[in-house]
């Protein structure tokens, strides 16, 4: 949508230009109700395809150079996770590449966002977009390394690739590591975070990385739902399905990513499985377990806590003092990934947490939690793998030769 804009005088003669407001493109997301005046564009984000969900917003201002402007989300009231607004920032960005914060304001049940745009063309989103495009790039680097083999599991609902990249050379007596991204595909950090993490893995010069891939094989999906990423979704695909609701009994017709991915898993053993999501509420970077699942023990538990305790020594952006309630032994969610790996192959399952937000506990007042941090965070999950690898062994491997890296 497209409003006129009063320029400035010069001489006689004076400039009149056009703002437009556009998200049609890979990830976009929004609605433009009125644009004629930049102290006041409304817009509204657009709910997820056949679902509820939404809070997801991506789009393009064009022709508000030098302009103070003023977008209001008028449908943030009805957004899926209100408590989100509160202490958030918006992210801005002329290049697609640097994505800074700019003034925000949850006020009335109004997404207020406030931006004096330098240039002619400005881009604003919930988080730094990660488009299937870049997938495709992080897809194609992968596959030049020598120790990376990429499979397409199958079909998306409306007929994408679901990537797999096993990294390492498959045999008998090797663990099996699955790390899997945006099942909920607004949580674009997560891929930015399997960006980071993939780039050191596949570094040849690096010891530690090494050193796991002679003894282990990685079963990396960057991207669980590319439907939802392409279509500016939050949190479903393009059946409606959440996909981190469908691990107890999904079907190839309504969630064809979780049914394949599961399958393959099946096939290979998991000794470790790492779900990296973004949740819109908590300021910190943080872990969920499967403490609810009936076979939750005392080792697992220990081996949950050490993971953590050793994270937050490695990199001090992850901490343990935040997160979600812990669930009592049997009352998980069986249909949620975590809770279905843990409880069927016997090992450690964990939910990656990132903000949307900036940090409480490093913040920064320009970026933010950012994809740069998030990718930081990805390559510091390795060295932490590294030191509890004697220890990360699911009921698959349990009779497999010892693997110890002295």
């Amino acid at each position: 949508m497209a409003g006129l804009l009063g320029g400035s005088s010069n001489g006689n003669r004076r400039a009149v230009f056009m703002i437009h407001i556009n998200s049609a493109f890979d990830g976009g997301n929004i609605i433009c109700d009125a644009c004629a005046d930049p102290a006041d564009i409304r817009l509204r984000i657009r709910p997820d395809t056949k679902a509820e969900f939404l809070q997801w917003f991506y789009f393009r201002l064009n022709g508000a150079r030098d302009t103070e402007c003023t977008m209001r989300l008028t449908n943030a009231k009805d957004c899926s996770y209100t408590a989100g607004w509160d202490g958030y920032r918006a992210v801005a960005s002329y290049d697609w590449e640097n994505w800074f914060r700019i003034d925000t304001e949850y006020r009335d049940g109004e997404l207020l966002l406030r931006h004096r745009p330098e240039l002619d063309t400005v881009y604003y989103a919930y988080f730094a977009p990660y488009s299937m495009d870049r997938h495709a790039s992080l897809i194609a680097r992968a596959g030049q390394s020598p120790r990376v083999v990429h499979n397409v599991l199958g079909q998306t609902v409306e007929g994408q690739d679901i990537d797999l990249l096993t990294i390492g050379e498959p045999r008998t007596n090797k663990r099996n590591f699955w790390l899997i991204a945006r099942q909920h595909p607004g949580e674009t950090m997560a891929e930015w975070w399997m960006d980071g993490f993939l780039d050191r893995l596949l570094d040849p010069s690096d010891a530690v990385s090494n050193a796991l891939l002679d003894r282990s094989v990685f079963h990396v999906v960057p991207n669980m739902n590319p439907d939802g990423s392409r279509s500016g979704h939050l949190r479903t695909n393009a059946a409606g399905a959440n996909l981190n609701r469908e691990w107890s009994d999904p079907d190839m017709s309504r969630s064809p990513e979780v049914y394949l991915v599961r399958e393959r898993m099946r096939e290979t053993g998991v000794d470790l499985c790492i779900d990296v999501h973004g949740d819109e509420a908590l300021p910190h970077n943080f872990i969920a377990g499967a403490q609810g699942i009936p076979g939750w023990n005392a080792q697992r538990d220990m081996l949950l806590t050490d993971f953590k305790r050793t994270w937050q020594q490695i990199n001090p952006d992850f901490q343990t003092r935040h997160g979600y309630p812990i669930a009592k032994k049997g009352a998980a969610n069986m249909t949620i990934c975590v809770n279905h790996v843990s409880e069927y192959f016997g090992c450690l399952a964990m939910t990656l947490e990132m903000p949307f937000k900036d940090t409480a506990d490093r913040p920064d007042l320009e970026f933010g939690w950012s994809p740069q941090r998030a990718q930081k965070l990805g390559k510091s999950v390795i060295d932490v793998v590294y030191r509890l690898f004697d220890r990360l062994v699911g009921t698959t491997a349990a009779t497999a030769p010892s693997n110890s890296i002295d």
